[in-house]
């Protein structure tokens, strides 16, 4: 590039195990309240939210179960918790969305994607439906077809 900055990955980390499990039918995108140590912690990919789930409260939404494990050069003065409540930053329409979606339709809300836009750490949430055992067999056969196909197109 010719400004002189290295081309880097603006996706922190997907949930993998959130398409597994659930039919995922809209999503939104909400920004993250964090500390310091949490965003450079952030830039070095160390996050796991693959149990992770949202929590909606008092027209709030909360981010539970997401392990940011912090650098081993984290100030002394900080002590860090991994696995806090975070909160996501969200509109007052796109929560009481979700609050509808939840109460009314039995939704669940889940953090499919974490990624930097302008800077910012944004969370993708997603409004999902849980599936059934035979819907998960569905999905692994057909990844398993994917595969097979790939494999005999490359080999002839």
């Amino acid at each position: 590039m010719s400004n002189g900055k290295t081309k880097t990955s603006k996706t922190i980390a997907v949930n993998k195990r959130a398409r597994f499990e659930y039919h995922i039918e809209d999503r939104l995108e909400a920004g993250v309240a964090l500390e310091g140590w949490e965003v450079k912690a952030l830039r070095e990919g160390r996050i796991q939210f693959s149990d992770s789930y949202v929590l909606l409260k008092d027209n709030e939404a909360w981010l539970f179960g997401c392990r940011i494990s912090p650098l081993p050069t984290v100030s002394s003065h900080v002590t860090p918790d991994p696995t806090r409540t975070r909160k996501l930053l969200l509109h007052r329409r796109e929560i009481d969305r979700l609050i509808g979606a939840v109460d009314r339709k039995g939704y669940t809300v889940i953090p499919t994607a974490m990624y930097w836009s302008r800077g910012k750490a944004k969370v993708e949430i997603g409004m999902a439906r849980g599936k059934q055992q035979h819907d998960k067999r569905k999905t692994q056969k057909d990844r398993d077809w994917e595969r097979q196909k790939a494999r005999i197109m490359k080999h002839g």
